[in-house]
């Protein structure tokens, strides 16, 4: 793994299955790619412009023996391309839930218990280590975007968000844990609680859900708008 071209390979290697099995007939997970590349495209700006701050500011940085050296602003290639890989193969996890787990009764039941009980700890946790940086700001704006689906968008799928969330662990261990313990980024634990999954800042697992509920929120918002365009024009065929 001691290669510039380590970063560039992780990358690849989150996207190759999740690309190659979108063509799964059951899933067909291509199909919904008129609503998915907006949504990485949203969430990308949100998540590329966060990043540049925090790497301009010192909360974190790239160790350069394992990266290409193209840079995008203050931000190496490798870390842009994150914005696409990850959303990618994250939406396809949750897309694959929804599709051979349609009911997840379990979840269903307590989405918005699991979600109210997230607000609550993360308030607390920020207000508790207000002077980390990455720790207030993570744990701020989950807590923000979680209270908006709770109040104001009100899903009927944070079931299966959740459900998706926790599968998408596996792979985060794997790719943040190889990030992390090479590492190939590298954090100012002035800035976080300290705490550590593995290699892996607890804060990253925070950094990730919101990443993955933002990106869901608008794929869902787009596939619902591509569907009720596509029910008028087949209404207005039949009239």
């Amino acid at each position: 793994m001691d290669s510039p071209y380590t970063y560039l390979l992780l990358n690849a290697g989150c996207l190759l299955f999740p690309l190659l099995l979108s063509f799964d007939k059951r899933v067909q997970f291509f199909r919904s790619w008129p609503a998915l590349f907006p949504a990485i495209a949203f969430s990308g700006a949100v998540f590329i412009g966060w990043d540049a701050l925090f790497t301009q500011w010192g909360v974190w940085s790239f160790n350069p023996r394992y990266l290409t050296g193209i840079y995008l602003g203050p931000l190496p290639l490798e870390e842009c391309l994150f914005f696409l890989t990850v959303p990618y193969a994250c939406v396809f996890i949750y897309a694959c839930v929804k599709t051979y787990f349609p009911h997840l009764e379990f979840f269903h039941n307590r989405g918005r218990l699991i979600s109210w009980v997230l607000v609550l700890l993360l308030v607390a946790g920020g207000g508790y280590y207000h002077h980390s940086l990455y720790t207030v700001v993570t744990f701020s704006l989950l807590a923000g975007w979680l209270l908006l689906n709770l109040l104001v968008w009100k899903p009927a799928y944070l079931g299966h968000f959740y459900a998706a969330y926790l599968l998408h662990l596996i792979p985060f261990f794997l790719i943040n844990g190889l990030l992390t313990s090479l590492p190939v980024v590298m954090y100012n634990d002035a800035e976080n609680i300290g705490l550590r999954l593995g290699s892996i800042p607890l804060e990253d697992s925070m950094y990730s859900m919101l990443l993955l509920l933002m990106t869901i929120n608008v794929y869902e918002y787009v596939q619902k708008r591509i569907a009720d365009r596509r029910a008028l024009v087949s209404t207005n065929k039949i009239a």
